[in-house]
């Protein structure tokens, strides 16, 4: 299999660079206006106050879980051996407006529930048969 099929994301990116550059430092970082609101997904001008400057910053890493699916069917066999695994939107602590798509690691999915504490945790991503790995953010329930 070739990377085409599952790509590694581009670190080097230019609209995302700042957030790959925190999961390789361990930190979960989001564009910020200096009007003090997150713009995720990054875009050209802050939607609370249409300034363009902002600058990447540090988060807590925390939030809550806003909404999750359950996998319990791989439809790529290389996978197969992951499910059943969630997949979910999380609220940021900072800002609830701001919801991160992630996958929720070291977990019983049976166990998720709407509001859940979460909180960020970084790992290699990779996938089968795709050589190298990413570090990246991924999510699990506060205990």
């Amino acid at each position: 299999m070739t990377s085409r099929h599952h790509p590694l994301p581009d670190v080097g990116w230019e609209p995302l660079a700042g957030f790959w550059a925190g999961a390789a430092a361990g930190e979960l970082r989001l564009p910020r206006c200096g009007c003090g609101g997150f713009r995720w997904y990054p875009r050209d001008r802050c939607r609370d106050c249409g300034a363009a400057p902002y600058e990447w910053v540090r988060t807590s890493g925390r939030g809550t879980l806003f909404s999750w699916a359950v996998v319990r069917r791989a439809l790529y066999e290389p996978f197969a051996t992951l499910v059943p695994y969630a997949t979910g939107l999380v609220a940021l602590a900072e800002d609830s407006r701001v919801r991160i798509a992630t996958r929720l690691v070291d977990c019983d999915v049976e166990t998720l529930r709407i509001d859940m504490p979460v909180h960020a945790v970084f790992a290699p991503l990779s996938f089968p048969g795709v050589d190298g790995s990413v570090p990246a953010p991924f999510f699990t329930p506060t205990r």
